[in-house]
């Protein structure tokens, strides 16, 4: 009978444990830029939607890690808790120094900050300087690669891709004594060629700004980041994202993130992980467009014909499915048009 009392409450104590407890293979990264600047609200994150969000990750059993954690942790396949959070920071405005990273400070959080060293250099107005991004890490967060002058990478020469990539981990390593692990490409935009420049400079893994949940079957140097600003951070849509699990594919066309005049419309399309389930519920949403028609070729091929040609600049395509708990799969996909 002691035993059996043991047992059933052992049992009792998995029944019952915090979802944030249980092991993963994923996490969710979100992006902001701003913080409590009014004049640019398509990068802005207001001081009201900032708090919120704190709030819900403390209440809402997420635990946040730093983001180089959660790459190794996803590189060797060592699980990580449900509803793992990483804050990333994008361009080194003056308001993160002023407003975020005192909030995130307080809240225990860490985040980690992308960088382009040109602006700091040059000292504008309205960035950080090398300075604050020392305090930043004192302060105990960490610092990402994000080119020399946060160039659009697609649109320049190879040649002149590298040297954006080489003279930036020159100027990390001068102010800061070490050049960062993980990079972000500036405005999410990427190709197959910028990307393989991104692995020779020796990152371990690179980030974009497309929808989606970082998985340990993802393209390690094309990795998903949720994008927050005025529009798109009301607290509604951050209690879906930052609880999204991922909608694991394969097999994703077209392959290259960067459209050439004979891809473009998209011909997109992916093959769903056999481990999940039925995919009657799945939606494709495109920018511009609205709800896409998919085609299921067999259980598990989904291919979507976007209706029209892609204007130059970027555009995404969001695809979400029912994940059962009141949480959503996700995947997303950014496309670039020079």
């Amino acid at each position: 009978m002691f035993k059996w009392r043991y047992l059933l409450a052992a049992v009792a104590f998995v029944i019952m444990a915090p979802t944030s407890s249980l092991a993963a293979d994923h996490a969710v990264a979100v992006v902001y830029h701003r913080f409590g600047e009014d004049s640019y609200p398509s990068t802005n994150t207001t001081l009201a939607q900032l708090d919120a969000h704190i709030l819900h990750i403390k209440a809402g059993g997420f635990k946040v890690l730093p983001l180089r954690q959660i790459v190794e942790a996803l590189r060797s396949g060592e699980p990580l808790p449900d509803k793992t959070i990483a804050i990333t920071i994008d361009d080194a405005y003056d308001s993160v120094m002023k407003h975020g990273l005192p909030r995130l400070k307080e809240a225990g959080f860490t985040a980690t900050l992308f960088v382009s060293t040109q602006p700091l250099d040059a000292k504008l107005p309205g960035y950080m300087t090398w300075d604050d991004i020392r305090r930043a890490i004192q302060m105990g967060f960490d610092i990402g690669a994000h080119t020399a002058s946060h160039a659009h990478l697609p649109d320049q020469p190879l040649t002149d891709a590298r040297r954006e990539i080489a003279e930036s981990n020159k100027r990390y390593q001068a102010e800061l004594g070490f050049v960062p692990q993980v990079f972000a490409y500036p405005y999410g935009e990427a190709s197959l060629t910028v990307r393989s420049a991104v692995m020779e400079a020796g990152y371990s893994a690179a980030f974009g700004q497309h929808s989606g949940v970082l998985h340990n079957t993802d393209d390690m140097f094309y990795l998903p980041r949720f994008a927050l600003n005025e529009t798109y951070g009301a607290i509604d849509r951050f209690r879906t994202l930052a609880s999204a699990i991922p909608l694991m594919v394969t097999d994703i066309t077209p392959p290259d993130m960067t459209l050439s005049p004979e891809s473009n419309p998209p011909a997109f399309g992916f093959t769903v992980d056999s481990s999940i389930g039925s995919l009657s519920s799945l939606a494709c949403y495109a920018s511009g467009i609205g709800r896409l028609n998919l085609n299921h070729l067999g259980q598990r091929r989904i291919e979507a014909r976007l209706p029209r040609r892609l204007s130059p600049g970027r555009h995404r395509v969001n695809c979400t499915l029912p994940g059962g708990g009141g949480r959503w799969r996700w995947f997303g996909r950014q496309f670039y048009v020079r």
